[in-house]
């Protein structure tokens, strides 16, 4: 074989990404960022000396963005597993990761240097018409997991999970043309475009919208409305006699049911795995797609896919994933193939998405996280036990809360906790005095209200936990003391 010959073999890219300089210089970039993001171990106050700069940073993203911001949470670029650092020179616990994107943590080694590979490719943005192979291997290793417990077969890698939302109802629509109606679980949350803002169970999502999509909504389940029922069983019942309802009042109208197995905004809320095949049963029985929505569940429950958590993957027949996979996917099974030209678009993601999204997906089905014994399940015991030392210690701080049978809930790295009764305001206020005191949450459901963490699980130690009560400890007090 010729030296002409062999170097056929190999493209001049294949060559930048296995050069050994190339290789070591990145290795000795991630160490030498790695030096200063091990600095960070523990919250700091804001430094005074960077108070003017901050400042003015806050101000101008006021006039870029029209509007305050919820907080001044403008990172510095540092950050070491649970803890980030703002430009204010403060550093916090993270329990919110951006809605749950930076699952791996700030400052991961493996994700930086994940990032700079990212760098060395020549294209920064990818497309339908033009791309490297770097989404469709992240697209095949996320089919490759979803199909090891279901039927999913295919993928559509986009930019946002509203866009892999408003991919997968028109896979639905087309299937099921003309049928245009939607069914959907009360307190949802579906994206900000406009499609599915109207899906989405909030007047304030909508309002000014222009309401076009037809919407039929199901009572997601609840323990306390079971217990007024006569248990989980009535419930049940009553729910799948209101879905039949609505199909017997719009007969072959419905495209699709879309099924949030663990609530995200509407409050952390989780059923039994008899609901769900109840009413999915319904929807095999009448031809309606079963649309698995995981956009903030997956890899946060006790099993990589909330559909494995509850032994449903033979019902799905269309799926969305994003935020902690940075790239955002729409997938289906062979059955709902769409036809040519139904969808594209100009960009499926950046280079950074899709070598960090395959990282992630690397982690976290190697990882020893998931069963009932695994480490996110250790997590959520630890969390709520700090909640339970906390309502021991302050019991004027959690009174019963209207619609709810526990104060603490959630499943694996989806947690929440219920103080001041669900109080709206109170909430919030937790919250803001969270962040001031050194650990950044937010608030989810629709009345109650709670508490909501979506912390950093893979680079979270247990004994950060008492770590981070302390300041939400601090936080409580304060409103309690404000009244």
């Amino acid at each position: 074989m010729t030296a002409s010959t062999t170097a056929a073999k190999h493209t001049t890219g294949s060559e930048i990404f296995s050069d050994p300089t190339i290789i070591a210089s990145i290795d000795a970039l991630v160490e030498q960022v790695m030096e200063y993001n091990r600095s960070i171990t523990d919250i700091k106050a804001p430094n005074p000396e960077l108070a003017e700069s901050f400042k003015s940073i806050i101000e101008r993203c006021k006039a870029v963005k029209g509007n305050n911001l919820v907080y001044h949470s403008i990172g510095s670029g540092a950050g070491n597993g649970a803890l980030v650092e703002m430009a204010d020179g403060s550093v916090k616990w993270d329990m919110l990761t951006g809605i749950g994107v930076h699952f791996l943590g700030h400052g991961n080694p493996k994700v930086i240097k994940a990032q700079l590979i990212a760098g060395i490719n020549e294209a920064t943005k990818h497309g339908n018409l033009q791309t490297n192979f770097g989404a469709y291997e992240f697209g095949e290793k996320l089919v490759k997991l979803a199909s090891r417990n279901s039927n999913l077969k295919h993928a559509f890698i986009t930019t946002s999970g509203a866009m892999a939302n408003e991919s997968a109802i028109k896979v639905c629509y087309q299937k099921h043309a003309p049928a245009s109606r939607v069914i959907a679980f009360e307190h949802c949350f579906m994206g900000r475009s406009v499609t599915m803002a109207q899906i989405g169970d909030s007047a304030g999502g909508r309002m000014g919208i222009p309401l076009s999509t037809q919407v039929d909504y199901i009572p997601f389940y609840s323990e306390s409305r079971a217990r007024e029922m006569g248990g989980p069983a009535k419930f049940t019942e009553y729910c799948v006699n209101r879905l039949q309802e609505y199909i017997t009042r719009y007969p072959k109208q419905h495209a699709c049911f879309i099924f949030e197995l663990v609530q995200g905004e509407g409050g952390f809320n989780v059923a039994k795995r008899d609901y769900f095949k109840a009413l999915m049963d319904v929807c095999r029985a009448n031809n309606i797609a079963i649309w698995d929505d995981e956009i903030q569940a997956f890899g946060r429950t006790e099993s990589l896919f909330a559909f494995e958590q509850y032994d449903l993957g033979e019902y799905v027949d269309v799926f969305c994933v994003g935020k902690m996979t940075q790239a955002c996917a729409t997938l289906w099974t062979e059955r709902y193939n769409p036809k040519p030209g139904l969808l594209s678009g100009t960009f499926t993601g950046n280079t950074s998405d899709f070598t960090v999204g395959s990282l992630l997906l690397d982690e976290l089905s190697n990882g020893d996280f998931y069963g009932t014994k695994g480490k996110f399940a250790q997590h959520h015991a630890e969390f709520r036990s700090q909640v339970s030392q906390l309502i021991s210690k302050h019991p004027d701080w959690f009174p019963d809360a209207p619609g709810t049978t526990e104060l603490m809930g959630g499943v694996g790295g989806m947690m929440k906790f219920t103080p001041f009764g669900g109080d709206k305001a109170k909430v919030t206020k937790t919250c803001k005095h969270a962040y001031d005191e050194g650990v950044i949450t937010f608030y989810c459901g629709h009345g109650p209200f709670h508490v909501r963490m979506l912390p950093p699980l893979p680079v979270m130690k247990m004994e950060d936990w008492p770590r981070v009560f302390e300041c939400l400890e601090r936080a409580l007090g304060r409103v309690a003391q404000e009244g």
